[in-house]
């Protein structure tokens, strides 16, 4: 990583630490659960089952895909 990158990286974490993240949804699992990424600094986060977000782990991602499939092969059945 270049100096130039590492700067930007610190300028846009502080910026986030100073006035917050700013999340875009980057992928929907069901109607309730979503995964954002923050825009300034890219830190992933999603929500658990009460609602509130947490850091999407590579666990949590593993369980969003899992249910991602079974919520769309329950779309496709009920479709049908």
């Amino acid at each position: 990583m270049s100096n130039s990158s590492k700067s930007s990286f610190i300028i846009k974490s502080l910026v986030c630490q100073t006035i917050g993240h700013k999340y875009i949804e980057t992928r929907k699992i069901t109607n309730h659960i979503h995964e954002y990424t923050c825009k300034h600094c890219g830190r992933e986060v999603t929500e658990n089952p009460t609602g509130n977000i947490e850091l999407l782990t590579h666990k949590v991602r593993e369980v969003n895909n899992n249910v991602a499939d079974f919520f769309e092969r329950k779309n496709r059945n009920v479709a049908i």
